[in-house]
């Protein structure tokens, strides 16, 4: 890999990971809007700005998808995973629990692993093994010392998991995915604006200054996808693989040390485990050979 290359890949992974990482302070922005409404406009912001680019850039591939009925089939499946990934998420942020959303997204990578081993029958290495195990034993401490099982947590990695898991089986970039996904899920935004909380008529409640924030929902969602799938494609499965635990952290310290949400000293152990299952997870991902293979 050309070092120019190697440095390019890196600045637009970083960017993307970096912004997914302080989104808990946007959204919580927007704290005072119904979080089904917020919601329904990330959808309907996203879908028509990702529809112009597409257009702009005279790509159709993501309409002739939505055409040909397999492709139909995993983009409708991926369209309701990340809305419900989205909606778990907005609304846990804006009531307090973007510590449970970054728990998650560190269970993620470890669960999508063994996804690819159940469904790819991909081969799991000794360190990725022992990180799931670790993990899960994070999980299960967390259920005992708290005495409430954390779905927030794993309803964010398990929906996220299996959103990449059915990404695999389209045809379509990241930019042409979300184009057709939002578009999917378009109407049942509309459903959401409509009977939800006051329905149509609490858009009229929300403040002048918020409706910035709220415009800028659709960039919010695609620059970092878009920037994501530009770093992917020109750097190693290893250092996407160590980068990705960036977000996370960034989540963590976002609820607890800018959003001021409570971390009681009983969920450190916990934490430690499943910190140290995201370490196994990415020691494990440490080619052993000096050269590795680009995967583009």
């Amino acid at each position: 890999m050309e070092k120019e290359s190697f440095g390019k890949g890196v600045s637009f992974a970083l960017v993307s990971l970096l912004l997914w990482g302080v989104l808990p302070v946007y959204w919580h922005l927007l704290a005072s809007i119904n979080p089904f409404h917020i919601l329904a406009l990330r959808i309907l912001f996203s879908a028509a700005l990702t529809a112009l680019i597409l257009l702009a850039q005279k790509n159709t591939v993501w309409l002739k998808a939505l055409a040909r009925r397999p492709s139909l089939f995993f983009l409708a499946g991926s369209s309701v995973l990340i809305t419900a990934n989205w909606g778990v998420y907005i609304w846990a942020v804006n009531s307090g629990r973007t510590v449970d959303c970054s728990l998650g997204y560190y269970i993620n990578p470890l669960l999508s692993v063994v996804l690819g081993l159940v469904f790819f029958r991909e081969r799991l290495l000794p360190l990725q093994w022992a990180a799931f195990g670790i993990a899960c034993a994070g999980v299960l401490l967390l259920t005992v010392l708290s005495g409430v099982f954390p779905w927030v947590a794993l309803l964010i990695a398990l929906s996220f998991g299996f959103y990449g898991l059915i990404k695999k089986k389209t045809p379509c970039s990241s930019l042409e995915s979300l184009g057709a996904e939002t578009l999917l899920a378009a109407p049942l935004a509309l459903l959401f604006l409509a009977f939800c909380g006051g329905g149509f008529a609490d858009l009229g409640k929300i403040a002048s200054p918020l409706w910035i924030p709220v415009l800028l929902a659709g960039p919010i969602t695609t620059i970092p996808l878009y920037c994501f799938s530009r770093g992917a494609r020109v750097l190693p499965l290893s250092v996407i693989g160590f980068m990705q635990f960036i977000n996370p952290t960034l989540q963590f310290f976002s609820g607890v040390v800018i959003l001021k949400e409570p971390f009681p000293a009983w969920k450190l152990p916990a934490f430690i485990i499943i910190w140290l299952a995201a370490i196994l997870y990415c020691l494990s991902l440490i080619p052993k050979k000096k050269k590795e293979i680009c995967h583009v």
